[in-house]
């Protein structure tokens, strides 16, 4: 993976499986990526957006296992939000709320700036058909 920007990120699928890694070419406009694993194998594996459930783009792999995230907006100081309010309903139940400044319904997917700043996640790109649900605005707070 030569001088470009690695970006460390544990990779959602459908099917409840995750794999951690880096990558340094994924965009929301391609459908894949290359995933260099993290485990030390220098294997890289090429991933097909349509197999994800989310992209979570985090500070470390292993994250601080006795952090409480703060899963709702007014539980932070949300004059630092810029964007649309955005909460997320997997497909399998989990919810994710968050600002994005690029949400479209007419996209495969978009990137979330997770609610609480301290939590692992920088980002997390939401892959669209992986969601039963997504509301937008004052209504994403609840």
């Amino acid at each position: 993976m030569s001088n470009a920007i690695k970006n460390q990120v544990v990779v959602h699928f459908r099917d409840g499986t995750l794999q951690k890694g880096y990558t340094h070419d994924f965009t929301p406009l391609n459908d894949s990526f290359h995933l260099a694993l993290e485990d030390g194998s220098g294997e890289i594996k090429e991933i097909g957006i349509t197999q994800l459930k989310a992209i979570f783009f985090v500070k470390s792999f292993d994250g601080n296992r006795s952090y409480v995230e703060k899963k709702f907006f007014e539980q932070v100081d949300q004059s630092r939000f810029r964007g649309l309010k955005i909460r997320v309903v997997f497909n399998d139940g989990e919810i994710l709320r968050g600002i994005s400044l690029g949400y479209s319904d007419k996209k495969n997917g978009f990137f979330l700036i997770p609610v609480d700043p301290d939590c692992n996640n920088d980002r997390i790109f939401v892959v669209s058909e992986a969601c039963k649900d997504i509301k937008v605005g004052e209504i994403a707070q609840v």
